[in-house]
Order: C-alpha cells, then structure tokens, then sequence
C-alpha cells in the first residue's frame, strides 16, 4: 500500500511536479481503502466511449493536465453526459476549450468518472503544520467552511473514535443528523474514511491533502469522494 503510493510520488517528483494529477490522487486514496468513484482514463475519444460504457452512464469527464489547476475554469469540467455520442463530442470539447484558454498545456488524457448520486457535502482534508506536523481537518462542505468556517482538527494519525469526535465537534453536525429534512448520515463511514485520510498523510510526504466534496449517504450506505488534490512536501 504504501510503497506503491511512493512510486506514484516518485514518479511525479522525477517529472518535476508537486501536486499529483487527480487520477494519481484518487489511486493513492484507493490504496489507503478510502472510497473513491470509479474512474478511468482515457487518451483517445473512442477510448473515452469504452471507458464510459464499462463505468456506466451518466458520467463526468474532466482535463488531466500539469498545468490545468482549476478544470472548470478553462471548461475542462463536462458533468451528466449521457450517451456515447455526448462522449465523443465532449471529449473533442474538453481539448478545444483548453487549447483555447491554455494552449500550451501538457494534456495527459480526459478522466472518465462515474457521477455520483448527490449526498450531504463534507470536506476531508490534510496538512503537514509546521508546528504540530501531520495533520487531519474535517467539515462540512459549501457556505459551512467557506464562510463559517466550521471545521475541526486533530494532529494525525488518529482513531475511529477520536474521528467521531472530530465529527461531533463541528456546529454544523446537527446536519448530519437528520436536521430540518436532512437525512441522518452516515457518521461511522464519514469516521473511517477521516481515520483512513489521517494514516495516508501521517505516512507519506505529503504537504497538503484536500478531498472535497466528500458525499456523506444515508446511515450505512456509505461516502464517496468526489475530487481529490494532493501536494507534495
């Protein structure tokens, strides 16, 4: 587990990056069983079909690029695509759109990614602290850490349990317990998953880790982890 997330790390360091692709991030994740959504990468518009056909339709495709930070920016984001057809046609979008705005980006391929099924959004995120070191950071997601603010934090690595208190700290909780219509979430997945985060940066180098939206589901269905960004040290 470890030792095939250093070689990805190796190898972006050998190409002189810092922060990780998305589809490098999320393998990282998924080797620290952290649940992430299914995805591929393909090079090729037809490869982009075949991609999307054994995922499963809609999907979401996204720019994997060095030097494409904010995807949406630069209209390397396509959410909802429906069919083969839309496949094709937004694969050969997603590149004029970039070329236009960037035309020097190094293009490594389009993401093809499952669309998950809307959940309540939380933030799970990672930092190395100068003064404490490794780091895990929770909340939720939306006006409740842009604004508010409503976040916890505990020096990595951690418990489940001591996740849970993480969780049960924040002011906004009461949402993730079936407040005002919301549905009761599902704590004990969302406390593993920051368990799991909290191990993956106490282990590799890592300067920061920021996974968000992270989908909380109904009590016992699970998370999911929407995007992924990973810093080097």
């Amino acid at each position: 587990m470890k030792l095939d997330a250093l070689r990805i790390i190796d190898k972006a360091r050998k190409e002189g990056r810092k922060i990780l692709l998305e589809p490098e991030a999320k393998t990282i994740c998924r080797l620290y069983n952290i649940p992430v959504t299914v995805f591929d990468v393909a090079t090729t518009a037809n490869e982009a079909v075949e991609k999307a056909r054994k995922i499963g339709f809609p999907i979401v495709m996204k720019i994997i690029s060095p030097d494409v930070v904010h995807k949406s920016d630069v209209g390397g984001v396509l959410v909802n695509v429906k069919n083969e057809e839309e496949v094709k046609a937004g694969f050969d979008k997603i590149i004029e759109n970039v070329r236009k705005k960037l035309p020097n980006a190094r293009i490594k391929g389009i993401l093809i990614q499952e669309m998950a099924p809307q959940g309540i959004e939380t933030i799970i995120g990672g930092i190395n602290d100068p003064q404490f070191g490794p780091t895990v950071m929770f909340g939720l997601g939306g006006i409740f850490v842009e604004v508010l603010k409503d976040v916890s934090f505990r020096v990595a690595p951690i418990s489940k349990d001591e996740a849970i208190e993480m969780i049960e700290e924040i002011k906004s909780c009461k949402v993730l317990k079936g407040y005002r219509g919301y549905y009761k979430a599902d704590i004990e997945g969302l406390a593993v998953a920051i368990e799991k985060v909290s191990h993956l940066i106490s282990e590799l180098p890592i300067d920061q880790l920021d996974l968000n939206p992270v989908f909380a589901y109904e009590e016992g269905k699970g998370v999911k982890v929407i995007d992924a960004r990973i810093i080097l040290q």
